[in-house]
C-alpha cells in the first residue's frame, strides 16, 4: 500500500508543471507563428530605423530629390519610404534562412552578433560614402561601391545563396526605383542611368546582405532559445 502511494506521488509530481519560467519572450517562442511575426516586427523597426537615418543623408547632399509637398515628414523624409523599407527587411530578413533550410545548406560563417553589428557598420559606411565622397566621375565611384558591396558579402555572408539572392533583390530593388522616378515620385540629381544613378544597385545589394545577415543571426538565436525550452521540458 505505501508503494502504491509513493508511486502515485511520484505520476503526480511528473505530471505537474514544475519548470521555471525563464520570462515572457521564451514562453511565446515556442510558437513557431508567433515567432515569425516577433521576428518580422524586429526586422521591420530595423529596417525603418536605416530608411530613416541613410535617406537623411541621401537628402542632406541633394542626392535625392521630393517634391516638396513630402518633405514635411519626419527627417525630411517621404513618408512612405520607411515603411516600404521595413516591409521589404522583413521579407528579407525571413527569407534567407528560410532558403538555407530549403536547400540544406545552414548558413555557418561567422555566426555570432559582434559580425552581424560590423556588417550594419559596414553597409551604412558604403552608403555613406555614396552621399558624400567625391570621385572623379559615376563610372569611378559605381566600381568602388560595387567593390565595397562585394567585399561585404564576401567578409560576412560567402554563401552562394546569399550572393544569389541579393544580386536578384538588387536587380528588382532597381527596377522598382526606376519606375517610381519615372512617374514622378521623386528624382535623383545627376543621374546617369535610366532615371538613377548607376551605383545604386550596389547599395541595394549591400543593404540586402545587410539584412540578411540579421536575419539569419535572429533564426539562430531564435533556435537556440527553443533548444533550451524543449530540453527544460
Amino acid at each position: 500500500m505505501a508503494d502504491s502511494t509513493v508511486v502515485s506521488d511520484q505520476q503526480r509530481s511528473g505530471s505537474g508543471q514544475t519548470t521555471p519560467s525563464r520570462g515572457p519572450y521564451i514562453a511565446v517562442i515556442t510558437n513557431r507563428s508567433t515567432t515569425l511575426v516577433i521576428r518580422g516586427f524586429m526586422l521591420f523597426s530595423i529596417g525603418v530605423f536605416l530608411a530613416l537615418v541613410l535617406n537623411l543623408l541621401q537628402v542632406q547632399r541633394n542626392v535625392t530629390l521630393f517634391p516638396p509637398d513630402v518633405i514635411s515628414s519626419i527627417f525630411s523624409s517621404a513618408w512612405w519610404v520607411p515603411p516600404c523599407c521595413g516591409t521589404a527587411s522583413a521579407m528579407i530578413g525571413l527569407l534567407y534562412p528560410c532558403i538555407d533550410s530549403r536547400l540544406g545548406e545552414p548558413h555557418k560563417f561567422k555566426r555570432e552578433w559582434s559580425s552581424v553589428m560590423r556588417c550594419v557598420a559596414v553597409f551604412v559606411g558604403i552608403n555613406h560614402a555614396s552621399a558624400k565622397v567625391d570621385f572623379a566621375n559615376n563610372v569611378q565611384l559605381s566600381l568602388t561601391l560595387a567593390a565595397l558591396s562585394i567585399g561585404l558579402w564576401w567578409t560576412f555572408d560567402r554563401s552562394r545563396s546569399g550572393f544569389g539572392l541579393g544580386v536578384v533583390i538588387a536587380l528588382l530593388a532597381t527596377l522598382s526605383t526606376q519606375l517610381l522616378v519615372y512617374n514622378g515620385v521623386f528624382q535623383y540629381t545627376s543621374p546617369d542611368f535610366l532615371y538613377i544613378r548607376s551605383w545604386l544597385p550596389c547599395i541595394f545589394f549591400a543593404g540586402v546582405i545587410t539584412m540578411g545577415n540579421i536575419g539569419r543571426q535572429l533564426a539562430l538565436y531564435e533556435c537556440k532559445l527553443m533548444s533550451e525550452k524543449t530540453h527544460q521540458d
